[in-house]
C-alpha cells in the first residue's frame, strides 16, 4: 500500500516554499525540470517511498511556492534549496534532477559537496554542448513580441490552407510561457551572466558519484548534454533505460526508480 504523501509550507528569506515528502530512511531530493513543478517526480516517489525518505520541493517561482518579483538566477535558486535543507534540517542527501532541476542539483553539489552523497541526473541543463552553442536560440526568438505578431497574423491563412505549423508553433509558445520563471532563468537574461553559471568549467571538481540516465530513444540534443557530463565529471557514469523514449518519468518510472535504488547501493551515505 503506498505511503500518505504529506505537502508542507515553509518561508524562507525569499518566500514561501511548497514541498511533497514521504517516507524514511535516507533522503532523496528531487528537482523537478524548467516546465514542470514537484508533481512531475510523484510516479518514481511512489515506487520508492517504502524504502527511502523523498523531499520534492516546487523551486522558487514555480508550482505552488512563491514567485517573488526579484532576479532569477541558478545561484538563487542553490541558496533557497540550501536554506531549505537547513530548515529540514537535512545533513546528508541524494539529489536527483531533471532538466533545470539538473542544473540546480550539479550546481549545488559544486558549492556544498559534503552535504551530497550522490547525484542522479535526467537531461541536465547548465552545459554548453560540443554542437549547439545556443541551442535556446530558436526558443528565445519565438517568444520575442514581433515574432508572435507574426504568427498570429498569420494563423488565419494557415487554417484557411489546412496547415498546422504556425498553430504548433504557436502552441509552443504557449507551452514555454507556462513557467515564467524558467523563462527569465533561460532566455531574459543576459548570455553573459548565463554562461557564467554554466558547469563545464566546474564539473572536474565535482567528485562524487554521479548517475546520467539517459532514455534508449531520447533526443540528440539530450542525449549530447548527457554526454557532456560524463565526459567532465570524473565519477560519473551514463546508464541507458533501454526501450524508453523521452517521457520516461510519466510513462516508465519503475526505470528510474530501479537505476536509483541500483546507484544508492552503490554509493552509501558517509
Amino acid at each position: 500500500m503506498p505511503l500518505p504523501i504529506r505537502n508542507s509550507r515553509i518561508r524562507l528569506s525569499q518566500g514561501l516554499i511548497f514541498w511533497r515528502e514521504v517516507g524514511q530512511g535516507s533522503a532523496l531530493v528531487f528537482l523537478h525540470g524548467s516546465w514542470q513543478d514537484s508533481s512531475q517526480w510523484m510516479p518514481v516517489v511512489e515506487q520508492l517511498s517504502q524504502d527511502y525518505h523523498c523531499i520534492v520541493p516546487d523551486l522558487l517561482g514555480f508550482g505552488e511556492s512563491d514567485n517573488p518579483d526579484v532576479h532569477y538566477s541558478i545561484a538563487l535558486e542553490v541558496e533557497c534549496l540550501a536554506e531549505f535543507l537547513r530548515a529540514l534540517k537535512l545533513q546528508q542527501i541524494y539529489l536527483v534532477g531533471h532538466s533545470l532541476g539538473g542544473w540546480v542539483a550539479t550546481s549545488f553539489a559544486l558549492k556544498y559537496i559534503d552535504q551530497v552523497a550522490g547525484v542522479v541526473l535526467l537531461a541536465p541543463e547548465g552545459m554548453q554542448t560540443w554542437d549547439r552553442k545556443d541551442r535556446w536560440f530558436g526558443a528565445r526568438l519565438l517568444l520575442t513580441p514581433w515574432v508572435n505578431w507574426g504568427l498570429r497574423s498569420l494563423l488565419p491563412l494557415s487554417r484557411f490552407l489546412k496547415l498546422r505549423s504556425i498553430e504548433r508553433l504557436l502552441e509552443q509558445r504557449q507551452h514555454l510561457l507556462h513557467s515564467l520563471t524558467a523563462c527569465k532563468l533561460l532566455f531574459y537574461r543576459r548570455r553573459a551572466e548565463i554562461r557564467a553559471e554554466l558547469v563545464n568549467d566546474s564539473l572536474r571538481w565535482l567528485k562524487i558519484p554521479v548517475l546520467v540516465l539517459q532514455a534508449e530513444r531520447d533526443r540528440s540534443t539530450t542525449a549530447a548534454l548527457n554526454t557532456t557530463c560524463v565526459q567532465l565529471a570524473p565519477e560519473a557514469e551514463l546508464k541507458l533505460l533501454p526501450q524508453v523514449g523521452e517521457e520516461v518519468l510519466e510513462t516508465q518510472p519503475e526505470f528510474v526508480a530501479r537505476a536509483i535504488r541500483e546507484f544508492i547501493a552503490k554509493v552509501p551515505i558517509r
